[in-house]
């Protein structure tokens, strides 16, 4: 075992102190304070765009407690399906390329809440003066690119049912809401289907109380339920980064 695996398999003792973001708090208290002087906490509103395709990617976020990001990939038909959610475990934003980079997905506020901010730059400058500090963000690239992958696979082989339930676990997770704001349009869209599939789907479970629906909102009745109608990609997810990056994905009893 490295160094810094040693280092990194617990949040370091001054972890409770800094903001609500798992990949913030397992840094080691030096690596924190290369970066802590530039960090800025903004609040973001749900249906904020961070970035369109194309924009030069300037800052680096890290959604606390609920906030919750979607990344879109914007097709030729105008359909924007979404490749991942970020929550607290993460961060958005230039985390591994260095100078100029422009997005390739729209990114936007899924989830309202506080947001650290800081220029691309200042990561940068400090991934070059930490090696562990370097080593920690290109882990957590890989967990981002093991979900943006099983996202793939699932769109290709689970039903609309089971992706549907996959999506609202996955941001109940992250939320710790069981109140999941999203309509049943803006949940076909990224799921990638017309809307009518989705709305005999959520007319199912709502028939089963699993759901209920709201003004722009999915309200969980039965969690048991909803994860016996997922399929298991949430799950392949969490085992990788219990692999790579142990702790860092939300658990169940982590308040947000």
């Amino acid at each position: 075992m490295s160094v810094f695996e040693l280092r990194s398999t617990q949040p370091s003792p001054a972890a409770d102190d800094r903001p609500q973001n798992n990949l913030l708090r397992r840094l080691q208290p030096a690596d924190y304070d290369l970066l802590a002087p530039r960090l800025a906490g903004v609040s973001r509103a749900a249906g904020d765009l961070v970035y369109n395709p194309g924009d030069n990617v300037e800052l680096v976020l890290f959604p606390c407690g609920p906030a919750l990001v979607s990344y879109l990939v914007v097709n030729e038909d105008g359909r924007d399906v979404e490749t991942a959610l970020v929550g607290r475990e993460g961060a958005i934003g230039g985390l591994v390329s260095l100078g100029r980079l422009p997005a390739y997905c729209k990114i936007w506020i899924k989830y309202p809440g506080t947001f650290m901010q800081m220029p691309v730059s200042v990561l940068n400058d400090a991934k070059e003066q930490s090696t562990s500090l370097r080593l920690l963000f290109a882990r957590y690239a890989d967990c981002l690119l093991a979900q943006i992958f099983q996202s793939a696979a699932c769109n290709a082989i689970h039903s609309i049912e089971q992706r549907t339930a996959k999506w609202i676990l996955a941001s109940v997770e992250r939320t710790g809401d069981h109140k999941v704001p999203i309509t049943q349009e803006e949940l076909a869209g990224m799921l990638g289907v017309g809307r009518s599939y989705t709305s005999r789907v959520i007319q199912t479970m709502k028939a089963e109380r699993i759901l209920e629906t709201g003004r722009g909102a999915l309200l969980i009745r039965n969690f048991d339920a909803l994860r016996a109608r997922a399929c298991l990609c949430n799950e392949s997810v969490k085992d990788h980064f219990e692999s790579v990056l142990q702790g860092l994905y939300p658990a169940a009893d982590d308040p947000a």
